[in-house]
């Protein structure tokens, strides 16, 4: 959603990179950029002139002219005003201290309140709670079958006393369902409550009496991130309304500028707290405003991909595929691999996982014209191996190759690049897991690999050693070499030390008779 901020404010940074010191004419100009990509991006003009104008205080500042890299600081600045616009903290929810938590949905018609209500019961599942939905959308027709669609999908119940379509009263479903809840042991309940096309006074009064009925302790307004500026408008007239106490963001996968998303906590003061990106019901997390600020400008999020990634890997055949990397359980095998991938596969797409990364913006065009399906295509030709081929790839010639390409509906081609791939792929995931780093550079000091390569301990020939390339030759070379070794001791002290008993270095320096202040230089 944020791909032309970004890359709008990545084209501001650029001017300044190489500058020792940033002059006035600098520091306006990066401005005048910042300023024209956050207008461009829908932000709300009154937080616009604001993050400017705090950016260019900052810029005049001491923490950038004393920098030895001006560039890198203006967008730390950058980054850390982009926190502050966006809420500043995480705001978590608070749940009561007895009886049901109870959380209010609010929200214009379309924004995805329905759909993001089970994807809050399902989060809130995953953190050992036992939520319940409340269809108190009687107004939308199917809203009531929406919610129980979902509800099913995210394994949650749904409290649903009347069909809807204009048929009940949402205000006694609301009060129901707390008492239902309490008979129940739920100890969350998520009301959806209807809405409009626009604002208006019936729906504001609607939700202020479901308000009123069943005190919830959190108000959510949830607001679609693509409708523009009036989502603003929206946002303010909720609030004076009906009130709430967080925002949701919804839709933020779509393409639409969605500026005016990031304006919503600086205009009313209430944080984003929580974010949906998809369809799925395992779209949907907390909204941490250091994380998107880093996405924007294209830093990456490295720690939701790690949270991700914990949630979705299991720990065993992680750690069984870290051991056959280290050298210690066997060899990392096709099945190996193919394991691996589905472990990532769970994590979501391949764009949205290599979107986290740091540095993926200058990615972006190919990252979108990635096909999803390689993976499928790998996964069949994998499976068209015998187990033995899977688990020696070497073994694989032409005729396998051939057989295989056949059974997988693919071309000999592809096979040798997935086999040569994965000779590549495991040389380099076996340095890492050695501490070698990339092949070919050099290793971290301390750690056994160098270059990319384990030392096997292996002593090399001595410098000016040379071996003959005739055999009988280097023969008799080695043997005159043994025969020399043997008559001076063991060979390992080239003065001789035929006892091999430990010498006593300070008494045979003593003997030697040196002058009086050469022994400094023995110490």
């Amino acid at each position: 959603m944020f791909a032309t901020l970004s890359d709008r404010l990545a084209d501001a940074f650029k001017n300044l990179r190489g500058k020792g010191r940033l002059s006035e004419a600098d520091i306006d100009a990066t401005a005048r950029e910042i300023r024209i990509a956050l207008l461009e991006a829908d932000v709300a003009l009154p937080v616009v002139k604001d993050f400017v104008a705090a950016v260019k205080e900052r810029a005049r500042g001491e923490e950038v002219s004393g920098a030895l890299n001006p560039a890198q600081q203006i967008v730390k600045i950058v980054n850390e005003e982009l926190v502050n616009i966006l809420g500043g903290e995480t705001r978590r929810l608070r749940y009561a201290k007895s009886g049901p938590t109870v959380i209010m949905l609010a929200g214009l018609q379309g924004a995805g309140k329905t759909t993001l209500a089970a994807k809050l019961a399902h989060w809130l599942k995953e953190q050992g709670k036992t939520p319940m939905l409340v269809a108190a959308d009687l107004q939308r027709p199917n809203a009531v079958t929406q919610l129980q669609v979902n509800g099913e999908r995210a394994g949650v119940p749904v409290f649903a006393p009347q069909p809807g379509n204009g048929v009940g009263d949402p205000v006694e479903v609301a009060r129901q369902s707390i008492e239902e809840a309490k008979r129940k042991l739920h100890d969350v309940v998520i009301v959806d409550t209807a809405g409009r096309l626009g604002v208006d006074a019936e729906m504001m009064a609607r939700a202020a009496s479901i308000r009123d009925a069943v005190q919830p302790d959190e108000i959510l307004f949830v607001v679609d991130a693509m409708i523009g500026q009036d989502a603003v408008t929206t946002a303010q007239a909720f609030l004076d309304g009906v009130g709430y106490d967080g925002v949701v963001l919804t839709k933020l996968d779509g393409d639409a500028r969605g500026g005016a998303a990031l304006s919503i906590a600086s205009i009313t003061g209430k944080p984003v707290m929580f974010a949906s990106a998809g369809e799925k019901v395992t779209d949907f997390d907390v909204f941490h405003p250091d994380r998107m600020a880093s996405r924007i400008l294209d830093m990456g999020d490295v720690m939701t991909l790690i949270e991700q990634a914990e949630k979705a890997f299991d720990q065993e055949q992680a750690l069984k595929a870290a051991q056959k990397l280290s050298g210690q359980g066997g060899d990392f095998t096709l099945d190996d691999f193919l394991e691996q991938m589905q472990q990532v596969r769970k994590l979501g797409s391949m764009q949205k996982i290599m979107g986290m990364l740091p540095g993926m913006g200058q990615f972006r065009e190919q990252l979108e014209n990635f096909d999803e399906r390689e993976i499928d295509r790998i996964q069949a030709i994998i499976r068209s191996m015998t187990p033995a081929e899977r688990d020696n790839p070497k073994m694989i010639d032409g005729s396998r190759r051939a057989r295989i390409a056949k059974g997988s509906g693919r071309q000999v081609s592809d096979v040798n690049n997935l086999v040569d791939r994965f000779f590549e792929a495991r040389k380099m995931m076996m340095s890492f897991a050695k501490g070698g780093g990339l092949p070919g550079m050099p290793g971290m000091p301390g750690m056994a690999a160098v270059g990319g390569r384990k030392n096997k301990g292996k002593a090399k020939p001595a410098k000016g050693r040379r071996v003959s390339g005739n055999p009988a030759k280097a023969a008799a070379e080695e043997k005159a070499r043994q025969e020399k070794a043997a008559s001076t001791g063991n060979g390992t002290n080239p003065f001789g030390n035929p006892g091999g008993e430990e010498i006593d270095y300070e008494k045979a320096a003593a003997a030697l008779e040196l002058p009086k202040d050469f022994s400094k230089y023995l110490k």
